[in-house]
């Protein structure tokens, strides 16, 4: 480790001397140590609703840090997703659009080998953290198709430990070497990963480096399996019962939604069983998070700790007649929990901006580079460092963001649904809320989400989308750095 810090510091006397600025070696140095630790965990098909099941992590995190009440994936499935969240950019320029590859050599379709195979691995957040001078570590889901026999550590990340597959009986690459989970209590993927994320976190903050934890539970997706100890917490829970759920008229909605049945007695009971369940999985990730607030309380780096927590996707749970899934841009699976803990963030304080999972890469790069701005514009400039399709949350969390985004892109490939891209707005001085579609094949959907929040009537029909709309959408389609943020802006 000592070679490691010795390392570090050579190099940024390096970059010191390079600059000229030499003199300012102990003031740079104490920067360096002061640079915040930043936590991501982010759970799999979690639905913004499900948060009211986590009692410890709202106690911890929600009251003691900020609600994003309109928080959003563009791209609502978990790789796209995830992808997205890696790089800071849409999935037009990921180009990862699904979970899978359709063929071996298939560069644009998705899963982890488009991801890898455009490039995407060689610059993203971990690498560039890494740069900076943090000790990142991986501790769960990675990207669908990395598997957990994959022996491959990808670039940037210092602490490995990757699986996917299950809650017992699972393989996981653990630093290169596969090693095998059974099914003990004791094995609970849930536990196991907050295990490892504690063991990081106390051995960070012994070396005295700064560290980013990307923690990525399997909880709540299917197959929806509590820990032992949780089981049967939440017997006979019944899932949301929302004005859309078993939607008895949907004459206005797109051909795909029409043809589906009104939901069946035995498909609600398998919808409440499922709810019932993806409730019982995260008591264990409540309990991780609870863990890892309270270890970073324990080695005395919690006031120095940015804690984020989100959801890759949602999931529907009977809505419009979906009994479940996600990947639509119904805002089941769309809109997101998000709660952020950490330095100058306001205690129970509740933000109405548009945050976009294209701002986590951009935020934790602001985060850490904040104490040492030359260090990163050396870094920028010597790694040639694209410009992000998302912006920075810091100065929400800080409460002095002033201008911001009024609209965000969706997008998706193929799957339950005709391709599509769409725009969801919100405009906070107005409360303005608008949602329009445009599907491949022709098809259209309009919502005005103020009066009508859980898109019950579809106003495409009676109505032509406001021009607005349409000229911002077709902005956003193809947008790519700076210019969406600006089209993003309605500029």
């Amino acid at each position: 480790m000592k070679k490691i810090v010795l390392a570090l510091a050579s190099v940024t006397l390096a970059l010191l001397l390079s600059l000229g600025t030499s003199s300012s070696m102990p003031k740079d140095a104490q920067a360096l140590t002061a640079k915040p630790n930043i936590i991501f965990i982010i759970t799999d098909d979690m639905r913004k609703d499900d948060l009211k099941y986590m009692l410890k992590t709202r106690s911890v995190l929600k009251n003691k840090g900020m609600t994003f009440e309109n928080a959003f994936v563009s791209h609502a499935v978990c790789c796209p997703a995830r992808a997205t969240i890696m790089r800071g950019q849409y999935a037009h320029n990921t180009n990862v659009w699904s979970n899978t590859a359709s063929d071996s050599s298939s560069t644009t379709s998705g899963g982890w080998r488009a991801y890898k195979n455009n490039g995407n691995e060689a610059d993203n957040v971990a690498t560039r953290l890494h740069d900076i001078g943090y000790r990142t570590g991986l501790f769960g889901k990675y990207l669908n198709g990395y598997t957990d026999t994959t022996t491959v550590i990808p670039r940037g990340w210092d602490r490995w430990f990757a699986t996917q597959q299950k809650y017992f009986d699972y393989n996981v690459n653990d630093q290169g070497t596969i090693k095998r989970f059974g099914s003990k209590a004791s094995d609970y993927q849930t536990d196991v990963l907050s295990r490892k994320t504690n063991t990081f976190i106390s051995a960070s903050a012994s070396q005295g480096m700064p560290f980013f934890a990307y923690v990525a539970p399997k909880a709540p997706h299917a197959p929806f399996t509590p820990a032992p100890r949780d089981q049967h917490t939440y017997d006979g829970l019944k899932a949301p019962r929302l004005p859309s759920f078993n939607e008895s008229d949907v004459s206005d909605k797109p051909s795909w939604i029409r043809q589906l049945p009104r939901l069946s007695d035995s498909k609600k009971q398998r919808i409440d069983n499922q709810a019932e369940k993806r409730a019982e999985s995260l008591q264990a990730v409540d309990d991780l998070v609870a863990g890892v607030v309270g270890k970073l309380s324990d080695k005395g780096v919690l006031s120095n700790t940015y804690i984020f927590f989100t959801s890759d996707n949602g999931f529907h749970h009977g809505e419009h007649r979906i009994p479940y899934g996600k990947w639509r841009p119904y805002e089941e699976d769309i809109h997101m929990p998000l709660l952020v803990r950490g330095p100058k963030v306001a205690a129970g304080s509740t933000t109405k901006k548009l945050a976009l999972n294209t701002d986590y890469m951009p935020t934790f790069t602001d985060l850490a580079c904040s104490p040492d701005p030359t260090l990163c514009e050396t870094l920028k400039t010597q790694n040639n460092w694209y410009v992000p399709d998302g912006r920075s949350l810091k100065s929400v969390l800080e409460g002095n963001s002033s201008a911001w985004r009024n609209a965000i892109l969706l997008e998706a490939s193929a799957h339950y649904s005709p391709a599509y891209r769409g725009i969801r707005t919100v405009n906070t001085s107005t409360t303005t809320r608008r949602k329009y579609v445009e599907y491949a094949g022709g098809a259209r959907e309009l919502y005005y989400l103020k009066s009508d929040p859980y898109e019950l009537t579809d106003r495409y029909k009676a109505t032509s989308p406001p021009s607005d709309l349409v000229s911002q959408l077709s902005s956003l389609k193809s947008c790519a750095g700076n210019r969406c943020r600006m089209a993003e802006n309605g500029q």
